[in-house]
């Protein structure tokens, strides 16, 4: 059975449960090491639309630079997450790759209202982040989260905050925790 996993890719996980389908406009803000990015934004295919946003210029250029080694077509762009360049009800499906627990309470409230802004009517907003390790791991580092984000309710809280509704934890697996939120219909 483990070769069959080995084949579907290190990012399987995360391609599926973002959910993204063939025709789907996508949007990932913080594009990591790339390879994740690259990885779900395959699945948009020809007829859809594949975006990175990151705040970060060397992010970019990696974004930028494994997509193209992966054969990917997307757009990466250079902004700031609470100020995102996109009109209103872009994107069918926003991924926030292990963005939102680091960053300062303002922040978060302004990169998530952009995110709501910039989603579809019935958009899913997905955030992947990783799981801060306990014991002994969590002395030798592992991410670096706002004490405020863990404490009054992580990812979930801060969707529903913002005004997401369904908001709800999909899964933790692998040291990764999935959290969606859907953009109201009304």
């Amino acid at each position: 059975m483990q070769l069959f996993r080995a084949g579907l890719g290190p990012h399987a996980l995360e391609v599926s449960m973002a959910g993204v389908k063939m025709g789907n406009r996508f949007l990932q803000l913080r594009c990591g090491d790339g390879k994740m990015f690259a990885a779900i934004a395959a699945k948009v295919g020809l007829t859809g639309q594949a975006c990175a946003i990151d705040d970060d210029l060397a992010g970019c250029e990696r974004g930028r630079k494994i997509a193209a080694k992966e054969g990917v077509l997307v757009t990466v762009v250079h902004a700031q997450y609470g100020a995102l360049p996109d009109d209103d009800t872009s994107y069918d499906v926003v991924v926030l790759w292990d963005l939102i627990g680091g960053l300062a309470p303002e922040r978060r409230c302004a990169c998530l209202q952009q995110t709501l802004k910039v989603l579809r009517r019935g958009g899913r907003c997905v955030v992947i982040e990783r799981v801060p390790r306990g014991g002994l791991g969590a002395l030798l580092g592992g991410p670096k989260l706002d004490p405020t984000y863990t404490t009054s309710g992580g990812a979930e809280r801060a969707l529903d905050a913002e005004g997401f509704k369904a908001v709800r934890c999909l899964a933790k697996r692998n040291g990764l925790a999935f959290t969606e939120g859907i953009k109201p219909v009304l």
